[in-house]
């Protein structure tokens, strides 16, 4: 059994399907407010999707100052896994978890659709459920998903394997068709250097049951659960 902590900004609206998704899978989940400073001693935390403050400024910048993201920081500089999903990935590039920035889509429109993502590392803590450059189909909801690193960071995650997901096309192949929202080198998912922090703008809660189109996401939260039981 894992526990997991999943956080509660004004204006998110996925953390009640990472909610169901995690305690559906027989976990302990504790919904934490943004204004605690008690992760209440989780195995993985997570940030989810919405539009935390409204987007207002820029995505993630108001979040990052809530209270409970100086422990969550804490918590990933001890080795905690987090994971970040779309707008949670846009926080912890905000508050210098994860390298970058995640700016406005290509053509400026929000998309919501469901999206293939080649698997370029397989080796993490958050995907080792799934197959080196293994096709997965999961779900995107945003308007500023378009990462962008400058040259020497984009080089800094090629040489350290920390490019997780791009997206790409049904049969795994990646042209101009395949990315949706201008994301430099198709980037979709990205894991710090430690590799125990993950963010992705795809939604893997959206996807985890055979209910769904997919049961892509269910891969993650397998990877997820998987490694934290092997280090205990």
């Amino acid at each position: 059994m894992i526990k997991y902590s999943i956080i509660t900004f004004p204006g998110s609206n996925c953390d009640y399907d990472s909610y169901y998704v995690a305690k559906q899978r027989g976990n302990i989940v504790n919904q934490i407010w943004h204004k605690d400073t008690d992760l209440k001693n989780p195995d993985v935390v997570i940030l989810p999707g919405g539009f935390s403050y409204g987007d207002y400024l820029r995505c993630g910048v108001i979040a990052r100052f809530s209270p409970i993201i100086k422990e969550v920081t804490k918590f990933a500089e001890k080795g905690g896994l987090v994971i970040g999903i779309c707008n949670g990935f846009q926080i912890l590039t905000e508050c210098g978890l994860l390298p970058g920035a995640l700016m406005l889509n290509r053509d400026l429109q929000f998309i919501c659709q469901h999206q293939h993502l080649k698997v370029i590392n397989a080796n993490t803590p958050f995907t080792n459920q799934t197959r080196q450059d293994e096709v997965l189909d999961l779900p995107i909801a945003h308007k500023e998903g378009n990462y962008y690193i400058d040259n020497d960071g984009l080089k800094r995650l090629q040489d350290n394997n920390q490019i997780v997901l791009r997206y790409c096309n049904a049969d795994g192949s990646i042209d101009e068709h395949s990315n949706p929202n201008g994301a430099l080198n198709d980037i979709a998912g990205i894991i710090n250097d430690q590799g125990n922090v993950f963010g992705l703008m795809p939604h893997p809660e959206r996807n985890a049951d055979v209910y769904c189109q997919s049961p892509d996401g269910a891969k993650i939260f397998d990877s997820i659960e998987k490694s934290i039981l092997q280090n205990r």
